[in-house]
């Protein structure tokens, strides 16, 4: 069993309150646009870190981090990028991984929208965190938290705080 806490879009922000939201997890996996190596090496001297580089992200934060992650945890095949749309709205090269790979949980970032849906297609879940920091339009900050346990991801959690 592996606690997850998911973020995305922290454009260098990085907020106690979803660290405090994240405590009590194994793994924390940033789905791009983090802003700062900074950013980076706080959490990931705090927890076992896994990202990936978003649009805004510099040379260095690209060098660290690859632009398509697709890894296994636990028995859950997972594809993260950071610009990958949704179920139906999939951006082709992601359509063409998905298809490809065939991840059972499939994550992306960008749009700053927090959204967690089945897609029937595919058979997998797609997640995306919206917005960890304070940059862009997003009035709420959101991360999520859950469990994959096996093949089963269960206990998803939201955090959310009006942006300050």
């Amino acid at each position: 069993m592996k606690k997850i806490g998911l973020l995305s879009d922290t454009h260098s922000h990085l907020d106690e309150k979803i660290m405090n939201f994240f405590k009590d997890c194994d793994e924390i996996w940033h789905a791009g646009d983090i802003g700062s190596i900074e950013v980076a090496d706080k959490i990931s001297n705090l927890k076992s870190f896994k990202a990936v580089y978003g649009n805004i992200d510099g040379q260095e934060l690209r060098i660290s981090f690859p632009k398509v992650q697709s890894f296994l945890c636990e028995n859950v095949k997972v594809l993260m990028t950071h610009i990958g749309g949704y179920p139906g709205k999939y951006e082709k090269v992601v359509r063409d991984l998905i298809q490809n790979l065939k991840p059972n949980l499939f994550i992306s970032g960008h749009s700053h929208i927090l959204k967690v849906i089945y897609d029937h297609k595919f058979d997998l879940i797609h997640v995306n965190p919206g917005a960890a920091g304070k940059s862009g339009l997003h009035k709420h900050q959101t991360a999520v938290r859950f469990i994959i346990e096996g093949k089963t991801i269960k206990d998803l959690e939201v955090f959310e705080k009006t942006r300050s």
